[in-house]
């Protein structure tokens, strides 16, 4: 016969963003809420590299990310009849001190690099991103002018500018100097 306390022992918790951000050495850190509801929502992340995730629960998340950092997060919303909403945003991370725009979902706010809503826009970023990442670079690597030029470029119906291994050289380059 088994003497031992068989009660489960519930699960760790997740750790709370405040010893979260007392390891981080007071850096403040700039947190994003994803979500995911079958057939209705998907809030989630495309590119980028947060410092840490924190679940909630089963349908909702946040991903936090370092000041400087580049990320891009989709937004899909349906109905019963599809899709009432398809918006992809890249954004960089800024402190609190910095000068933001409030974006909903992202604490305290962001620099706001593109900003694309409907199916076309959206899948002709995709397709821009996956050039990207088949060249070997990182979208959240890219230059930060690319992407507002890329923003720009859709909003004017102009030819989108081609993101190449030799542009992001000269971005690096630029970066380091």
């Amino acid at each position: 016969m088994n003497t031992q306390d068989t009660a489960a022992t519930p699960p760790p918790s997740a750790p709370s963003f405040v010893a979260l951000a007392s390891q981080s050495g007071g850096a403040s850190l700039t947190r994003v809420s994803l979500a995911y509801v079958a057939h209705r929502i998907n809030l989630y992340l495309r590119f980028g590299e947060p410092a840490y995730h924190v679940q909630h629960d089963r349908w909702r998340r946040v991903a936090a990310f370092w000041p400087a950092s580049i990320f891009g997060r989709i937004r899909w919303e349906a109905n019963d009849y599809g899709t009432t909403r398809w918006q992809l945003m890249v954004m960089q991370a800024c402190t609190s001190l910095d000068a933001a725009q409030r974006i909903p979902g992202v604490h305290p706010g962001a620099r706001l690099l593109l900003h694309v809503e409907g199916e076309r826009r959206v899948q002709a970023v995709l397709s821009c991103i996956d050039a990207i990442e088949a060249l070997g670079i990182a979208p959240a690597d890219v230059s930060p002018a690319y992407w507002r030029t890329l923003g720009n470029r859709l909003a004017a119906r102009g030819p989108l500018p081609v993101y190449t291994a030799e542009r992001h050289a000269a971005w690096l380059v630029g970066k380091l100097s």
